[in-house]
């Protein structure tokens, strides 16, 4: 009897057991999950936490919705002018919806990486079909995937139920073929940038040597006017005082003058003058004044 009881509680207490295990069940913060009942859905996009669920009629499938990544091969594409670029890239994607992810994939990961990645590689294909060679050179890696990434993203979240939130560049390579042929294009155009700024350097170095010769001249014309001009004045204010001293006393100027030319005349040995001795450079070694003074 007892062990009948027993075996009885030990029963009921693992169909409760198996009955809790069965209808309660957590979503991760990091997950999202869809109820299903005999592979229909009958609730959407259940959140995180603990949930109820009917056991052996009713189905939880959960989905990361954490930002994965897909890494494509690398791949060959043309650009405007029908050169060849070879590019390696990937993609980070997320689940947004995840009814609509379940019924396209039906949950699967690698199926859903099967759909993406050809339509990233149509996306990517017709970006650098609208560009040259040096326009991809040129731009931003980042600024390129802007348009296929928005594509994307509006494209895939209806189809797929999944958010395109990048798409990034590893690498751009040129094949063997055409590399020195650009390589060689873009050492022309440098040199030829480089003569067009060194043109311009030595026409802006003649322009501004020119300029600076015509200052030159016109200052110093300047000032040379200025020194003729005060050197005259200099003269003329010296002769009027000259004049003026003269007029105050002839008699004593004279003298001065006729000093000075014998100092000037016998300032070192050797010198000689051919001149009459009558003559009146001598008068004031004849006498202290002039011939007809009182």
């Amino acid at each position: 009897m007892i062990n009948n009881r027993s075996l009885l509680i030990v029963g009921g207490l693992a169909a409760i057991a198996w009955l809790a295990s069965n209808s309660l069940y957590v979503v991760d913060e990091t997950e999202r999950a869809v109820k299903l009942r005999f592979g229909e859905i009958i609730e959407e996009d259940i959140q995180p936490g603990l949930h109820f669920k009917m056991p052996i009629t009713q189905t939880v499938r959960t989905f990361d919705t954490r930002l994965l990544t897909l890494d494509t091969d690398p791949s060959r594409y043309l650009t405007l002018e029908q050169k060849a670029v070879i590019v390696d890239s990937y993609v980070k994607w997320q689940v947004v919806n995840p009814t609509q992810y379940y019924e396209a994939t039906a949950g699967d990961e690698l199926m859903a990486s099967r759909l993406i990645q050809p339509r990233v590689d149509e996306s990517l294909r017709n970006a650098f079909g609208r560009l040259d060679l040096q326009e991809i050179i040129a731009e931003r890696r980042d600024d390129l995937m802007t348009g296929p990434t928005e594509e994307l993203d509006a494209l895939l979240r209806d189809e797929l139920g999944v958010a395109i939130r990048d798409i990034r560049v590893k690498r751009i390579d040129l094949p063997e073929d055409v590399s020195s042929a650009v390589y060689e294009r873009m050492r022309s155009e440098r040199e030829r940038e480089a003569r067009e700024w060194r043109a311009q350097g030595q026409e802006e170095a003649e322009r501004i040597r020119a300029n600076a010769d015509r200052r030159r001249q016109v200052l110093l014309a300047q000032a040379n006017e200025r020194a003729e001009t005060l050197r005259g004045e200099g003269d003329a204010e010296a002769a009027a005082i000259f004049a003026e001293a003269y007029g105050k006393d002839e008699e004593f100027f004279t003298f001065w003058r006729s000093l000075n030319a014998y100092r000037d005349s016998f300032a070192s040995d050797g010198n000689m003058l051919v001149l009459d001795p009558s003559s009146d450079f001598f008068q004031y070694l004849k006498s202290p004044t002039p011939s007809g003074a009182e």
